[in-house]
């Protein structure tokens, strides 16, 4: 009976399935008189007679297709069954779930970058979730010529958009390409919406694009971690202060590192209170001489004689500095 078995010629149903098939189609010879429908959780049957839908039935249970079926069926209302002879129809069973998918890029692909004439190259990875949302344009589409379709083929059509789609989204949000985490939810609801688009075309709606991680080559890794590191350095007076704190109360190697840490942090702003200190009393002496340069008068106010920057004129002995 293949991989969906069990189905008799009574008995209309989907009783095996997998977690990742779509639709599958039953169209055995006919349907007889006396058969049952049966409708599981997690399953809408659709009716088609010569390639049509008669009729969409959403309800679980189990029905009687002659009386329960057959009247909301558009072209069959008055269909009778002969003895020998039944319908000639399909039914097909569509899951009703939201399927989560995982993604990756297929290779490396690079972004344009200044300075770096071929890009960057940048991994992908993440999930999309999508549904069935249109059966009349799935049908004709997809159905009419299929007898299953799967999880795979809808991740095929989305991963062959994908590369595309990142290069889009990242280069018109203007997102920094060293920290396109932080913009991963923005960069992934532009993308659903234009894989929302193409699917609807085959009657299928994304309800969710995820980017759970974006991998930059490792020279790019390291690039990072240094300037973090030299980001730790610019900040050492805070890095001290918070040592400090954690060795008040502490003892052993811990407060020991701290303590050195502490001990360094003073023996350099001692040196630097030195520095200042030399630095203030030169200005104070060089403020003087100008002060007391600025004082002498360039000629002596008794006799007239010039004062060459004397306390007393040389002349008459007359003193020159109050």
């Amino acid at each position: 009976m293949g991989l969906f078995g069990g189905q008799f010629a009574n008995v209309v149903e989907w009783q095996e399935y997998r977690d990742d098939i779509i639709f599958w189609k039953w169209n055995n010879d006919e349907i007889k008189k006396g058969s049952k429908l049966i409708i599981r959780q997690g399953q809408d049957a659709i009716f088609l007679y010569n390639g049509k839908v008669e009729g969409i039935f959403e309800d679980e249970g189990s029905f009687d297709i002659e009386s329960e079926i057959i009247p909301f069926l558009s072209s069959l209302k008055g269909f009778k069954f002969g003895f020998n002879s039944g319908i000639r129809a399909e039914v097909l069973f569509v899951n009703t779930k939201e399927f989560t998918v995982k993604w990756g890029t297929k290779q490396a692909i690079n972004l344009p970058a200044p300075g770096l004439p071929g890009g960057m190259p940048i991994r992908a990875f993440g999930t999309f979730n999508f549904k069935v949302s249109d059966y009349f344009v799935l049908i004709e589409k997809i159905a009419g010529i299929k007898k299953q379709f799967t999880v795979e083929d809808v991740k095929e059509r989305v991963i062959a958009m994908v590369d595309q789609l990142l290069m889009k989204w990242i280069a018109k949000e203007g997102k920094d390409m060293f920290n396109l985490q932080a913009n991963a939810f923005d960069i992934g609801k532009g993308i659903a919406e234009d894989l929302d688009m193409e699917l609807l075309k085959i009657g299928i709606t994304i309800t969710g694009f995820q980017i759970q991680s974006v991998s930059y080559p490792e020279e790019i890794k390291k690039m990072q971690e240094k300037v973090a590191s030299h980001s730790m350095i610019g900040n050492m007076d805070q890095y001290t202060k918070v040592a400090m704190a954690d060795s008040m109360g502490k003892q052993g190697a811990g407060s020991n590192i701290a303590g050195d840490m502490v001990s360094m942090q003073m023996g350099m702003m001692m040196g630097q209170q030195m520095v200042n200190q030399m630095n203030q009393g030169t200005t104070n002496m060089s403020q003087n001489q100008q002060s007391t340069s600025s004082t002498v008068p360039n000629f002596c106010p008794n006799c007239g004689t010039k004062t060459n920057g004397m306390n007393f004129c040389g002349n008459c002995g007359y003193k020159l500095v109050p």
